[in-house]
């Protein structure tokens, strides 16, 4: 199984080139599904979630060529000629983001049999509130052998009014994928508002469905009878940036992260600017340069967009290890996402966890070690961690990282981290192609 090596201390000096945007992607992909016309997609990350989503695809039926990774890079689907509704679970227990393709299947061929989904145990993730939207929609949906099977009467679905009891990213994609084919007009009410919505609904657009209210709690999609292709380009990836500004404030570094966009990282960089951090928008991207000596302790709780993002939480937490003073982190959007807790303590780490609270008590310094990535973000947390560290850390377990970073060693190295990764495999996810 593979590792990472980090031989702490360095500081991260230079440019680091974002990626496209996993969060993007996925559902871009999978709205690929709703057209018998070509869908085109730019700047698509080379990652093992985009793997299983094209994988996926395929086995649909879906015909895909091009290739993923790079600015350059670009995929092609032609969903003309789907082959079946089935997600089996092989294709889909690998990652929640599966769950995606029931909307489009459903509104596009009116049925749909998809396996629940898998992905990160970082709490419970219900697909309660796709259930109850598409039921909405007039689907009869059954639950049954670890699949969803949902069938829609007369062969469509039609536009309803609905009030999502909690924000949830995944039952708005999924719905207002489903809308765009659906009969009349569909009103969904305390939407998600994440940038990656707005991707989806301006793709939907650009296919002939019409979009309202994309930024906002109350998106409003007007269904077509059917859809065309288009071209899209997936937008940077804030989360990735997110990381590599932490890992900047953490090291005593100074990066300018190229393509990333400081208007989505709101929240994260307000907590960095008060940790002492400087940041500034560059005609490329973003500047991000660390405190002088240790940064100043604060405090985050995460929220849904624009809130502080729980995608970032354990990399922040990481990061105020070494706050001159104690910070409280609170996550209130999954219950189980202080699973690197134990990980960062046996690094030196001072962390006292009630509940959804943990309390962080800053140290002068974290000491390496061996340590056990738990999911995608723990993982990558304890990767910053390692990186601000005195000696070595090993990280196991991080074919996480590659669901989600996309040649995150080569990135860092190309800084002045002294990093390296071992194992059977190859050294990271290179760009993947697919013939036509």
């Amino acid at each position: 199984m593979d590792s990472i090596g980090i031989r702490g201390g360095a500081r991260l000096v230079g440019q680091i080139p974002i990626g496209g945007a996993k969060n993007a992607a996925l559902p871009l992909l999978a709205a690929g599904l709703l057209t018998s016309g070509r869908t085109t997609l730019a700047n698509v990350p080379a990652l093992a979630d985009i793997d299983s989503m094209l994988v996926l695809l395929e086995g649909l039926g879906v015909g895909v060529s091009g290739r993923t990774g790079g600015a350059d890079s670009a995929v092609e689907l032609d969903a003309g000629r789907l082959a079946s509704t089935e997600a089996p679970y092989d294709a889909v227990r690998k990652m929640r983001a599966s769950v995606l393709v029931l909307g489009p299947l459903l509104a596009r061929r009116g049925r749909a049999r998809v396996s629940l989904p898998g992905g990160c145990a970082i709490g419970n993730r219900p697909v309660d509130l796709h259930l109850a939207g598409l039921r909405r929609m007039g689907a009869a949906v059954d639950l049954s052998g670890g699949y969803i099977e949902a069938a829609a009467p007369g062969g469509r679905l039609r536009g309803a009014r609905i009030v999502f009891p909690a924000v949830s990213v995944g039952a708005t994609e999924n719905l207002m994928m489903a809308a765009a084919l659906a009969r009349g007009e569909t009103e969904l009410v305390n939407a998600a508002r994440e940038p990656e919505i707005v991707a989806l609904g301006e793709c939907l657009a650009a296919m002939g469905a019409g979009i309202e209210g994309l930024g906002t709690g109350t998106i409003r999609v007007q269904g077509a009878d059917a859809l065309d292709g288009a071209s899209r380009r997936v937008p940077p990836d804030r989360i990735e940036a997110g990381t590599y500004a932490i890992a900047a404030c953490a090291t005593g570094g100074d990066l300018e992260l190229l393509g990333a966009r400081a208007g989505q990282l709101d929240a994260l960089l307000d907590a960095l600017r008060a940790s002492g951090a400087t940041v500034a928008a560059t005609p490329r991207g973003l500047r991000v340069r660390a405190p002088d000596g240790r940064p100043r302790p604060v405090d985050a709780a995460t929220a849904p967009y624009p809130g502080f993002p729980t995608d970032l939480q354990a990399q922040f937490m990481a990061y105020m290890t070494r706050a001159d003073g104690a910070a409280t982190v609170v996550e209130t959007i999954f219950e189980n996402r202080f699973m690197h807790v134990s990980e960062l303590a046996r690094m030196g780490a001072d962390i006292s966890v009630r509940g959804a609270s943990a309390l962080v008590r800053g140290v002068p310094e974290l000491a390496g070690a061996p340590v056990m990535a738990t999911d995608l973000r723990a993982s990558v947390s304890l990767v910053v961690a390692g990186l601000a560290a005195r000696g070595e850390t090993v990280v196991n377990r991080v074919y996480h990282l590659d669901r989600g970073y996309e040649r995150l060693a080569e990135k860092l190295r190309a800084c002045g981290a002294a990093i390296g990764r071992t194992g059977g495999a190859a050294p990271e996810p290179a760009a993947r192609e697919r013939a036509a």
